[in-house]
């Protein structure tokens, strides 16, 4: 923590925000009240408890890069969905193709001419030959696990510590400082002990790499091209030619997940960096915000998955799912990857990310304090740190909640939203430069009522 805030005062000015934040919103509150009665937590789903004022605030509306809530206020959203919504909320190509394939059946368990147009321009992007298309990446991870363990034969998985793929069991790993594994902290009931089936080791570090690898044990490497779970964590230079090279010469598959990393551009850090995965997975914006998920393969991989003799890919292989591939999720694909997540679009929303990071950095440097910002394409992240750390532990031992909830909260109250569990932006083809400039007005004002009077 830097030496000039004063945790007193960080206290009572979070405390302030939060009665300016029940005040302000009677009605969500009163919503939220009510749906304790019913809902776990109060909410539709358990992660939406993080918002910063103790519940979210309810929305009614949401078009290009604005929210309203139903106490009226309109937001401007740099959260985007955590990703879902990057294209913008309510572009009119996909809500014209989800009218369109409404009218004409959502789910079939049959193939639609959208299929083989997603999987060519998957393909194009990505440069991975074969595709098959689950309801979320967290579904297209845990099948290229399956995938990966049936091809080699081989039992374990490697990730990174503090890593985020879904909700993958094999991913609650983290390195335990020892050379060992053990599980995540928050855990929820794991079906084993997850250093049963995974080997963690930090990002960045090679020797830990290799020496993981060498064991002759572990089916692939699931990885982010860069992290983002814990801030954002970029590769060193020459990491990934590193991570290719030791994969291949081990016999290990290597598996990228650009959920998130299709931030950095229409093919991601795969297309951005030259990347020469075995198997891609992806989710979330590629629907534009509709239920979805896409797992690639090398032309190679999918000739061995088809070899492997007595593995059912069709039924109760645990590879697939009744609505996977389903008609309404192939015709959101297929209008977002046409119309919004394309070249044009990055060329708006990068330089307005690298705005955001200009503005948190003049902030930051303007009242002497130790923190970064880190971009990647249309996304940027500040955390508190004075350089941005080169892996997950270092990111995850340096957080602090109370001085995000302060940060999260004030933007908030005063209509910008931001990523709820860490310090995330996100930009979409209707955000503005305004847009950006008011977030880094409320920042400065949040910093500057932070130190005042610190010393």
């Amino acid at each position: 923590m830097p030496a000039q805030i004063q945790r007193d005062r960080l206290r009572s000015l979070l405390d302030g925000e939060l009665t300016r934040f029940r005040q302000a919103n009677p009605r969500s509150a009163a919503l939220h009240e009510r749906a304790l009665a019913s809902l776990v937590g109060g909410v539709p789903m358990p992660w939406m408890m993080m918002w910063a004022g103790g519940f979210p605030v309810t929305a009614v509306h949401a078009h290009g890069s604005r929210v309203t809530d139903v106490d009226g206020h309109e937001y401007i959203d740099l959260c985007l969905g955590d990703t879902g919504a990057m294209t913008g909320h309510g572009f009119p190509e996909l809500l014209h193709a989800l009218g369109d394939r409404g009218g004409r059946g959502l789910t079939l368990m049959l193939p639609t001419e959208d299929g083989p147009w997603v999987g060519e321009e998957l393909s194009r992007r990505f440069g991975l030959e074969r595709w098959m298309f689950t309801l979320s990446a967290t579904d297209a991870n845990r099948a290229a696990l399956r995938l990966c363990r049936q091809i080699t034969g081989r039992p374990k998985v490697l990730v990174f510590s503090y890593c985020y793929h879904g909700s993958v069991d094999e991913a609650f790993a983290v390195a335990d400082g020892t050379g060992g594994t053990r599980s995540r902290e928050g855990n929820v009931g794991p079906a084993v002990d997850p250093s049963v089936t995974t080997v963690a080791v930090e990002f960045n570090n090679l020797d830990a790499l290799e020496r993981a690898l060498a064991g002759g044990d572990i089916a692939c490497v699931l990885a982010e091209p860069a992290m983002t779970n814990m801030g954002i964590v970029l590769p060193d230079a020459g990491y990934h030619e590193a991570l290719r090279e030791v994969t291949r010469r081990r016999g290990t598959l290597l598996i990228i997940d650009e959920t998130h990393t299709i931030s950095a551009g229409p093919g991601g850090c795969t297309a951005e960096w030259g990347l020469q995965p075995d198997l891609l997975t992806i989710g979330k914006a590629i629907g534009g915000g509709v239920p979805c998920g896409a797992l690639g393969m090398a032309e190679a991989v999918h000739d061995e998955m088809l070899a492997q003799p007595g593995a059912d890919y069709t039924d109760t292989g645990g590879v697939g799912g009744t609505l996977a591939g389903n008609a309404l999720s192939l015709a959101a694909m297929r209008a977002t990857l046409s119309s919004a997540l394309r070249a044009d679009s990055y060329a708006h929303t990068i330089p307005l990310a690298g705005r955001f990071t200009s503005g948190v950095r003049e902030v930051v440097a303007r009242h002497g304090l130790p923190w970064s910002v880190t971009q990647l394409g249309s996304r940027a992240e500040y955390r508190f740190e004075p350089a941005p750390a080169r892996n997950g532990s270092e990111a995850h031992a340096r957080s602090d909640h109370e001085l995000e909830r302060y940060l999260h909260l004030h933007a908030l109250n005063r209509g910008v939203l931001l990523t709820p569990f860490h310090n995330m932006a996100l930009m979409c083809p209707s955000t503005s430069e305004a847009d950006v400039d008011r977030h880094t007005e409320l920042f400065d004002e949040a910093v500057r009522a932070l130190l005042k009077g610190g010393g």
